[in-house]
């Protein structure tokens, strides 16, 4: 067992060596870390390996945390939902109360319908001055259900990809994304250039990139 710090927190990882060429990393289904490496691999080089990866871990970590808060929060319909980075009602979100015996997954799939059509209600605006302010175009934006990313682009087609549940969080958060997917359309990799044109175009990138690291209630507040 080894410790790694990562911007979760100290997350503690089971090591098992095993017959493997390289080192590998999972999260299991409750949440857990394992790491497998090679027979001969000293431990000095799988705490090194972890601390490279720690950012992974929590993001992987804190994402399962959250998808067991909300089967936690959604046994019944959920009172409250995080939108656009507050906790507003279920009445205030739906325009009607949701009705208390609705099951989980009739709940997760309101919510999840909710944030699709509110991205997809904000995201023209913000592409456009985005777009405008960067001197680059998308050829096609498409707002989905993605469980990894918050958002992805093909520079050779230039589709660009967002995430629904970025309506879950402050809006900065979809600006945020927006872009860093158009500055991968000006450098498709994320070299210093990619991190310096981010820079430019979205200053507090890496405080929004660490808000998204935590889960979504977690990063909102309550509606005054």
């Amino acid at each position: 067992m080894l410790n790694v710090d990562t911007p979760a927190g100290t997350i503690a990882v089971t090591v098992t060596r095993k017959r493997v060429r390289n080192l590998n990393l999972r999260v299991r289904g409750d949440g857990s870390v394992v790491a497998s490496i090679p027979l001969h691999t000293s431990a000095a080089r799988a705490q090194a390996f972890l601390g490279r990866r720690a950012s992974w871990i929590a993001q992987h970590v804190l994402r399962h945390r959250e998808q067991a808060e909300l089967e936690r929060d959604t046994a019944h319909a959920p009172s409250t939902i995080p939108l656009w980075g507050e906790l507003v009602s279920s009445e205030k979100a739906f325009g009607s109360a949701l009705p208390s015996e609705s099951a989980a997954a009739e709940a997760e799939d309101l919510v999840a319908e909710l944030y699709r059509q509110e991205v997809k209600r904000a995201l023209p605006a913000v592409a456009e001055h985005l777009e405008h302010q960067m001197g680059v175009h998308a050829s096609r934006w498409q707002v989905r259900a993605m469980k990894t990313r918050w958002g992805s682009c093909t520079p050779r087609t230039r589709a660009i990809r967002i995430n629904a549940r970025l309506a879950a969080y402050p809006p900065s958060c979809l600006e945020f994304v927006v872009a860093h997917e158009l500055c991968h359309l000006m450098e498709p990799s994320h070299n210093q250039r990619f991190h310096t044109l981010l820079d430019i175009y979205c200053p507090e990138n890496r405080a929004i990139a660490s808000l998204l690291k935590k889960p979504a209630r977690a990063a909102a507040r309550p509606q005054a």
